[in-house]
């Protein structure tokens, strides 16, 4: 069996003073292994954007363990907690977080140098990406002649220029029509079929949720069910109705469920 790549033991995230405490996440145990699209459901404040936070070192967990390849990142500082940030998880983000005044480039490219990598470096990246992602058009573009779905594919660009063991993506397609956020869910399942990519995806959109391989749900700050993906006969729309069928089951529907 392959080790896995991220291993959340017994997390918990707790808000507030005792009489009135918010239990954000109340006790999650999961691993991750590479190669993994492994997605995350809940309802709104259920917790999920949290465990992702924490995972980023956004925020810290009031109690719990994150091991990222063996390693315990709450254990990392300075130079070292850098690096995590920047080259071991690349974030994907609901709304984009490009910089406005940047071109296409600039913005895919600004990871190199806030780690001290050389451009040239990642020029032949550059490349690799722009044309899987279909956005050589506008490269030299700033955010605000794009459209949605491009800013978002330039965003991805510039969370995988650094090539980071796990990309993190909180509600990708959150922000994007039906059309776009199935060209960007084919570009990401594309990478973990054919490079390995290993992603954790949160997100309310059971579509997007039927390009991964396992999803967890999550209710009330803890892990209430899990979906596998049946391979290798299971097709994706199979796998969607599945996940459908869960949500039924939790709660009438996917707007009390997810």
């Amino acid at each position: 069996m392959k080790n896995a790549i991220l291993e959340i033991e017994s997390l918990r995230k707790y808000y507030g003073k005792q009489e009135n405490q918010t239990k954000a996440l109340n006790g999650i145990s999961f691993r991750a292994l590479p190669g993994e699209f492994l997605g995350i459901m809940g309802a709104s404040g259920s917790g999920k954007t949290t465990l992702l936070n924490c995972i980023a070192t956004v925020i810290r967990p009031t109690e719990g363990h994150i091991l990222m390849g063996g390693v315990e990142i709450d254990a990392l500082k300075g130079s070292q907690l850098a690096d995590y940030r920047g080259k071991e998880i690349g974030y994907l983000f609901q709304n984009f977080e490009l910089l406005d005044n940047l071109t296409g480039q600039e913005n895919i490219l600004l990871p190199l140098s806030i780690h001290g990598v050389a451009e040239k470096e990642g020029n032949k990246r550059l490349r690799e990406l722009a044309e899987y992602f279909e956005i050589t058009d506008v490269m030299s573009k700033f955010p605000s002649q794009m459209s949605g779905g491009q800013k978002q594919r330039v965003a991805t660009a510039r969370a995988l220029i650094l090539n980071p063991q796990m990309i993190l993506a909180d509600e990708p397609t959150g922000a994007l029509d039906s059309k776009n956020a199935r060209i960007l869910m084919e570009k990401l399942a594309g990478l973990n079929h054919m490079q390995q990519s290993t992603i954790l995806m949160v997100t309310h959109d059971s579509n997007a949720a039927s390009f991964c391989s396992r999803i967890l749900f999550i209710q009330d700050g803890v892990i209430f069910h899990e979906l596998r993906r049946k391979e290798p006969n299971e097709t994706q729309q199979q796998f969607y109705e599945r996940i459908l069928a869960v949500m039924a089951q939790l709660g009438g529907g996917s707007a009390n469920v997810l």
